[in-house]
Order: C-alpha cells, then structure tokens, then sequence
C-alpha cells in the first residue's frame, strides 16, 4: 500500500474511517483497542532495536507482523463489513508463541515467588510489552462485550503476553542478570 498524503483532515472533528468506510468516533472501545495493540506494536519495535539479531529479534518482528492482521480484525465491524484474509491471523501462529513459551520455560532455572519487572534494559522492555499487551487483551475483551471479535485475535494476544513474561526471564537469564523477587516490605 503505497501512501500518498499523510493528512487527510477527515478526523480534525473525532472521528475516523474503520474498515469498509464506517465513521466512528476516536474515542470508541474499536479504536481504544486496536490503538493498544498498534502501541504493542510500538513498544515491540524498541524492544526488538534492544536484541541481537537471531531468533528472538526474528520472532519479535514476525510477531509485528501478526499484530497488523490483529489491527485490521479489529477495525472491521463484522456486522457490515465481511473480514478480509490479511484482517485474519495465519494458521498455528498461537501454536508457535505456546511453543517458544514451553521451548524457554524448559531452559530457565524453576523459581518461586513473584518477580518485579526489570533487570536488563532489553527484559525491563519486555516488561513494558508484556504490561502494554495485558492491557491491549482487556481492550479487546471490552470489545468484544459490544462487537464480534474473531476468537483467535483474543487467544493471540493472551498467549503473547505469556511469551513476553518468559522472554523477559529468558533475556535476564542469558545476560547473567539475578531477577528480583516480591518481598512485602516492612517498616
């Protein structure tokens, strides 16, 4: 898609076009949520600059890719406008963050409690990306209360916020970095 003017001047009155032309105003539950997950997106690309190049920097960008297909999902309102393909998600990309999920869990040493968020700069981003998505998946959920939500789009963005906790850990762990653990403080 080629992009020939960045101002259009059609939203200067809160409103925009969704998916199949639809005006909405900018603060509705849609836009709430696919502005998260585009926010996600954001907090990813700093994250993946912060990664060597390999497989986690890779996944973080096929997962970028995927939040795009999550996006448009998400600003289509199914009720008038039929999903297009690249609005929907390819098949096993859930199966893939369950994998790298299990994939970390079986590297990392088990530990008990809570941890706070933190460490390296790059696990403290997963962090942030992890709380970015937590919050971008109750976006959705709200969504999804008033509007049809393609069930894999919410099942996507709660197996990612796992993959993003692990990989937080995994990153910690490989840099040799101690996680800190919750511990009720007293006076």
């Amino acid at each position: 898609m080629k992009i020939t003017k960045v101002y259009t001047k059609t939203g200067d009155k809160g409103e925009t076009s969704i998916i199949g032309g639809i005006r909405v105003k900018k603060s509705c539950e849609r836009l709430e949520a696919y502005g998260t997950v585009d926010e996600l997106s954001s907090h990813l690309g700093l994250l993946a600059s912060m990664l060597p190049d390999g497989e986690d920097k890779d996944l973080i960008i096929r997962i970028q890719n995927n939040l795009f297909s999550v996006c448009s999902n998400l600003a289509t309102d199914q009720s008038q406008t039929p999903l297009y393909d690249s609005a929907k998600l390819p098949d096993g990309e859930i199966e893939i963050l369950e994998h790298e999920v299990d994939e970390i869990m079986n590297l990392l040493p088990e530990r008990q409690g809570f941890i706070l968020p933190g460490g390296t700069q790059a696990a403290a981003q997963a962090h942030v990306c992890r709380t970015v998505c937590r919050r971008a998946e109750r976006r959705i959920v709200a969504l999804s209360e008033v509007a049809q939500i393609s069930p894999e789009t919410q099942q996507y963005i709660n197996r990612l916020s796992d993959y993003l906790f692990v990989l937080a850990k995994k990153i910690n762990f490989n840099a040799g970095v101690s996680e800190i653990i919750w511990q009720k403080v007293c006076r």
